[in-house]
């Protein structure tokens, strides 16, 4: 049986497993997808040595940079990138094959454009690591001017928390890549000026279970508009099917 799979950790919150298991049933595909739960992302070894009919896996967090170096070859676009959330395995003689995709792109561009309107300029990404990579792409393809909010920021291009509010009325697009308010820890949320939001803001969280995060409903209260990453995993995962098949 063909075997495909999410690396990460945790994995606890992952959709993907539920998502291709049940399309697999419907669409009558004699294959399985499996949650590869690994503690360091030297493990990717034994776990294609243990699963050879593997084809194909997603990255998750922590690993969309740090798996990099373990690839064989990677999409133009993935490098351009510098993070990777999509691996097609070939095997020739026993032995692996990787090559490296972001579809994180695809995804956001697709569930982004359903949700802002025309107009928005300028955009506040929170958080720095794989996922804010594709979403600054993005936004940039767009003509969107980006700053990236970290709580250590490192280069000109980033701001700390603190000097979020000033900005408010200019950036109207936030885009939240941190993995605050993922389940279990629901009752996180990035640290903004909440109460500066207007019904001008447009949120989209990454993050897609729950439903509503705590950023998402903080921003609400106060007129914002809101999206969870939910279109974005759908889109993203029927490009990984397509890229796998």
């Amino acid at each position: 049986m063909d075997t495909y799979g999410i690396i990460g950790f945790p994995l606890g919150h992952s959709f993907s497993k539920r998502y291709f298991t049940e399309k697999f049933r419907q669409e009558n595909i004699d294959a399985e997808y499996l949650n590869f739960e690994i503690r360091d992302i030297s493990e990717i070894k034994m776990l294609l040595s243990k699963h050879t009919y593997l084809k194909g896996f997603n990255v998750t967090i922590p690993y969309k940079q740090s798996i990099l170096p373990f690839l064989d070859d990677i999409s133009e676009e993935a490098r351009k990138i510098g993070a990777v959330n999509c691996v097609k395995v070939g095997w020739q003689d026993s032995r692996p094959r990787l090559i490296g995709y972001n579809t994180d792109v695809y995804g956001f561009k697709n569930a982004l454009l359903r949700f802002i309107p025309e107009g928005i300029t300028q955009a506040l990404i929170l958080g720095n690591g794989g996922a804010a990579k594709a979403v600054r792409y993005v936004l940039h393809e767009l003509n969107i001017h980006t700053l990236t909010v970290s709580r250590t920021p490192r280069t000109a291009n980033e701001i700390s928390y603190p000097e979020i509010a000033p900005l408010l009325p200019e950036y109207r697009l936030i885009v939240n890549t941190t993995p605050l308010g993922t389940w279990p820890d629901i009752q996180n949320s990035p640290a903004l000026p909440y109460s500066l939001l207007t019904p001008r803001h447009y949120l989209f969280d990454l993050v897609y279970n729950p439903e509503n995060t705590s950023f998402m409903q903080q921003g609400a209260d106060y007129g914002a508009h809101t999206c969870n990453g939910l279109n974005m995993l759908i889109s993203q995962a029927e490009k990984g099917w397509e890229i796998w098949k």
